[in-house]
């Protein structure tokens, strides 16, 4: 019998309702409790972020680990059976890529979409508040949710999002809709008849995009039925039992398009990003989609870059011209060029 996994997150979280999916897909019991339950009582992370992981040390000792990749890749390496990671390495550094534009490019819509539009901000700002497990007054809930709001907005610039960026940020999140719903038309999952952490990182976001958020999930009611029937889907894969993977070198037309548009956008991000941190430059700018983007530079997302590299780097030649393969033309051969 395995012992239940702690994990302590927020339904508002995109990142704690991946993992909650990825622990249900994997037939792996937990026990969930709201984030501000478990830090009353819980150790708490170095950085507070959520969801928030409880593992046993050797000495039975809680300890907490944060970030939706790694966690999902110590649950591979310590649970067998319904892995969520390609076993074709050179399809897993595929995954990862996608799994890395949903947790780190999505997210940048999720946050736009969630604290720039006169709706969502209202819907946030009084719904979110009540999932911190706690019952709340009106009064209570207005000054929370007031307080919450101002401290969201305020981050908007940090994630990306501004008046220059803006326009970029919401046509990306128009064609990613189009793309997923073709794909979803034929394919249960992205890369196969099971899912991969590239489903799950995707899923998280648009739990907030196409399930939550008013103006985002309008848009995906117009032109994507599909993706918020799939995301609803994903919820709950517990009784899945697709075994197959796609063959790295015959990728769908769809997923060679999503390639292109984490290409077109993320890509570009990526290697400034990476540059203005490497050179302690104060301000990430360059061209994405034929528009200006300027932002924060944000070290965490140089990791991802170097991570991706590093996965990349370890596969034998075989492998390597094997995901050459699969990304030429996309834009996304960039990343590895001089990595």
């Amino acid at each position: 019998m395995i012992d239940p996994l702690l994990i302590a997150g927020s339904p508002g979280s995109p990142y704690t309702r991946k993992m909650l999916a990825v622990l249900r897909y994997r037939r792996l019991p937990y026990r969930f409790v709201q984030m501000r339950k478990a830090l009353e009582t819980l150790p708490a992370p170095k950085v507070p972020l959520l969801p928030t992981f409880y593992f046993p040390d050797d000495e039975s000792t809680l300890v907490p680990m944060t970030d939706s990749t790694p966690i999902i890749r110590r649950l591979e390496r310590e649970h067998e059976g319904r892995q969520v990671i390609p076993g074709d390495p050179a399809l897993a550094l595929i995954d990862a890529l996608i799994e890395d534009y949903g947790d780190e490019w999505l997210t940048k819509a999720m946050f736009h979409y969630r604290w720039s539009f006169d709706a969502d901000i209202v819907k946030s700002a009084t719904v979110l508040p009540n999932w911190f497990g706690k019952p709340l007054t009106d009064a209570e809930l207005k000054t929370m949710g007031d307080s919450f709001a101002d401290r969201q907005i305020g981050r908007l610039g940090y994630v990306g999002s501004n008046a220059v960026t803006g326009a970029t940020i919401e046509a990306s999140y128009q064609r990613l809709l189009a793309i997923l719903d073709r794909h979803f038309a034929v394919h249960p999952f992205l890369l196969g008849n099971r899912p991969g952490a590239s489903d799950f990182a995707l899923y998280g976001q648009l739990t907030q995009l196409a399930m939550f958020d008013p103006t985002p999930m309008g848009q995906a009611t117009g032109k994507a039925p599909r993706v918020i029937a799939w995301a609803h889907v994903m919820e709950d894969l517990s009784g899945e039992e697709g075994t197959d993977w796609v063959d790295v070198c015959h990728l769908p037309t769809t997923i060679n398009a999503l390639l292109g548009e984490i290409g077109r956008t993320y890509v570009p991000l990526l290697l400034a990003n990476a540059d203005a941190v490497q050179h302690r430059i104060g301000t990430v700018s360059t061209l994405i989609d034929g528009r200006v983007w300027e932002q924060a530079p944000f070290p965490y997302q140089a990791k991802c870059l170097a991570a991706l590299r590093s996965q990349y780097q370890a596969l034998d030649q075989s492998a390597q011209a094997r995901v050459n393969h699969a990304l030429s033309g996309t834009g996304c051969v960039a990343l590895f060029a001089d990595g």
